[in-house]
């Protein structure tokens, strides 16, 4: 079978302004084609996930298989290297340079890694610290969707089993013959300011370091445009008014599989009225103050990673470049 009679082999052009791809964030540059004429072909992508020349990301308990060396790297197995495994059924995430790239689960309660001793199963946080962005984004990709398979086994409609389709992008009810997408829950998530102050909260429970904080964040409901989940969210958690929302940029966050969709916005009202039930405090922090944080300099204020969206709100808006990519 030759496998590259159905690729058209697609690439990435990284630049820092210009296209679509400015203000590129971790797990964002995936270099596939998602192979949406391969996909049609149920057939063709059963034969191309037994090819020799295919490759495999392999999951754990929604960890990744990875090989510890000079320079770690995420571990692409072979079919061969998954002879003797049980293995959930391939979920097919793209070709590039007729390559065809999958992702599996390893279903074993204990997992033997005969061949691969320095090999290992991590979070995919951890992933992000040795690996460039590619790679952590095919496994974000493969994470979600493995996920996603999980989670969406009884059709929603009767109650049956489903079956995968078009690779894993959809499944398919086995009596009603509905379909259920593989679907992303979007976030807004916003840095809120008025002049030289800005909006940081904490959320109640999710940690338990009282100097840590961060930009507000929530689901858009149905019904609803970004900017007005904006001024939602922001109303709902800190009883603050916003104006002149605007978007700033987009993360894919497969924690489970969320798409962060970046804004910023100024105050119109400025006295805090926060929800108690769902923030353990909310305040406005001076930008000299977080500049000091960002640079480690501020022991009383602990900001998000770089791994985050919200880190790069946050510095975009103490180096005055939110309004960059609108200059563009």
């Amino acid at each position: 079978m030759n496998i590259s009679q159905h690729n058209v082999i697609y690439e990435t052009v990284l630049s820092p302004r210009g296209n679509l791809l400015v203000n590129q964030h971790i797990y964002s540059g995936n270099p596939l084609d998602r192979g949406d004429a391969e996909r049609r072909d149920e057939q063709f992508l059963v034969h191309a996930s037994e090819h020799s020349s295919s490759r495999f990301l392999l999951f754990k308990n929604q960890e990744i298989l990875i090989t510890r060396s000079s320079k770690p790297d995420v571990t692409w197995l072979s079919r061969k290297d998954l002879e003797g495994m049980r293995i959930s059924e391939p979920v097919f995430l793209g070709i590039l340079e007729s390559v065809y790239y999958f992702a599996v689960d390893n279903i074993d309660e204990e997992c033997s890694l005969t061949g691969f001793e320095n090999s290992e199963f991590i979070d995919l946080r951890s992933l992000t610290d040795i690996v460039d962005h590619s790679e952590a984004s095919m496994a974000a990709q493969g994470k979600a969707q493995l996920d996603w398979h999980k989670r969406n086994g009884f059709c929603g409609v009767c109650g049956a089993n489903t079956v995968m389709k078009r690779g894993g992008q959809v499944r398919q009810c086995s009596r009603c013959s509905s379909f259920n997408y593989a679907r992303t829950d979007s976030v807004v998530i916003m840095i809120i300011y008025s002049g030289d102050w800005c909006l940081l909260g904490q959320t109640r429970g999710r940690s338990t370091d009282k100097t840590r904080y961060s930009v507000l964040a929530g689901f858009v409901e149905q019904g609803e445009s970004i900017e007005e989940a904006v001024a939602r969210e922001v109303m709902e958690e800190a009883g603050v008014s916003v104006k002149n929302v605007r978007y700033h940029s987009s993360q894919p966050w497969p924690f489970p599989s969320n798409l962060m969709i970046g804004c910023y916005g100024e105050a119109s009202s400025t006295n805090i009225k926060m929800d108690n039930e769902e923030m353990q405090d909310i305040r406005w922090f001076h930008r000299d103050e977080i500049a000091r944080s960002l640079q480690g300099l501020n022991d009383s204020l602990t900001l998000p990673g770089p791994i985050a969206i919200a880190h790069h709100l946050i510095k975009s808006w103490v180096e005055g470049t939110l309004h960059q990519i609108d200059e563009s």
